[in-house]
């Protein structure tokens, strides 16, 4: 599958989930949020220490969503979205979209052992999707 198959599969349906969400609005991980919102669709973000973000409920982690989801984007730093992976099998996701900035080699490699389908090193969400910022 290349990327832009995964990415049609990943778009399909919903729930997603945002980890790395932010309350900055200057933020990659609120802008991604946004994105999701302007174009209706159904997502949780995902932070350890915000209670809500863009009128959303907030959840400290994956295991905590009030549903499974389908596919998350990951908007953290390298080593901390290789700690992640590990809690997507349990949120019932089966694809992740690691954002620009957010992959290494560790974290795509784990999340493909998983049995994950990946999108990184590739495109981001907000081009793919288009995004106003507003």
């Amino acid at each position: 599958m290349d990327v832009r198959d995964k990415i049609d599969a990943f778009l399909k349906s919903g729930p997603y989930a945002v980890v790395g969400a932010s309350v900055n609005r200057d933020k990659y991980g609120n802008k991604v949020l946004r994105c999701y919102k302007q174009h209706g669709l159904e997502v949780y973000p995902v932070h350890p220490r915000e209670p809500e973000i863009e009128e959303l409920r907030c959840y400290p982690g994956l295991r905590e969503l009030p549903e499974p989801i389908r596919a998350l984007s990951v908007i953290t730093p390298p080593s901390v979205t290789e700690k992640i992976i590990e809690d997507v099998p349990a949120s019932g996701a089966g694809f992740v979209w690691m954002q620009p900035g957010s992959e290494s080699d560790a974290a795509v490699a784990r999340a493909e052992e998983l049995g994950l389908t990946v999108i990184a090193n590739g495109p981001c969400l907000l081009v793919t999707l288009g995004f106003r910022d507003e």
